[in-house]
């Protein structure tokens, strides 16, 4: 995914599951909105807790802007015929990241390998189709240190650009972390370094 426009796709929230179901087995698919490897973990551990009879979660997942990062887990299926089409699904409506789980509780009747993949496809296609799809802007996040009196030349610059603080620490010595728009780092750049006696880093990763 080439992000030009300094925008990209994603999903706002995590979905209810939603129920598909093919020769009696149940796939309940979930969507969730992940910013690192990390958040996946918790999830299909919670997903097993919910699901105890489960007897596969399979799952795929995209993470990144520029240098995507993406998996996709059979979960003991056959290979290619869980993970791989719900990784398309992701592929197909252009999303990051996101983790799609399909939880399958089998029903008694054996699906072949065709007929898992389309159960995996079909019920991470309709979780998507679900899930409120939103565009986001591309950000850089920086660290701002200052001492207090600069705090006004600081918020009037970051209001001014509706720069989205993420985290603060005010004392004598200030501490901001920022998130701006790609778009717009060239232009806050420079205000915030015009201002004498702010230290402005940028946080990689």
């Amino acid at each position: 995914m080439e992000n030009n426009t300094g925008l990209y796709k994603t999903i706002s929230k995590a979905s209810a599951g939603i129920l598909y179901k093919e020769q009696k087995s149940k796939f309940y698919a979930y969507t969730f909105p992940v910013a690192q490897e990390g958040d996946i973990k918790p999830i299909l551990e919670d997903l097993r807790r919910k699901h105890p009879t489960a007897n596969h979660i399979c799952y795929a997942w995209r993470i990144g802007i520029e240098n995507q990062r993406y998996r996709a887990n059979d979960d003991g299926e056959p290979n290619n015929s869980a993970g791989i089409p719900i990784f398309g699904q992701i592929k197909s409506f252009g999303l990051t990241n996101v983790l799609i789980a399909v939880v399958r509780i089998f029903g008694g009747t054996k699906l072949g390998v065709g007929g898992l993949i389309s159960a995996y496809r079909t019920s991470a296609k309709y979780a998507l189709e679900s899930s409120e799809i939103v565009v986001k802007s591309v950000q850089i996040q920086y660290e701002l240190r200052f001492v207090y009196p600069l705090m006004s030349g600081v918020m009037r610059i970051i209001k001014s650009n509706a720069i989205e603080i993420m985290a603060r620490d005010m004392d004598i010595d200030c501490t901001l972390l920022i998130a701006v728009n790609v778009k717009e780092v060239s232009r806050v750049e420079n205000q915030l370094r015009g201002l004498k006696g702010v230290s402005m880093s940028k946080i990689e990763g």
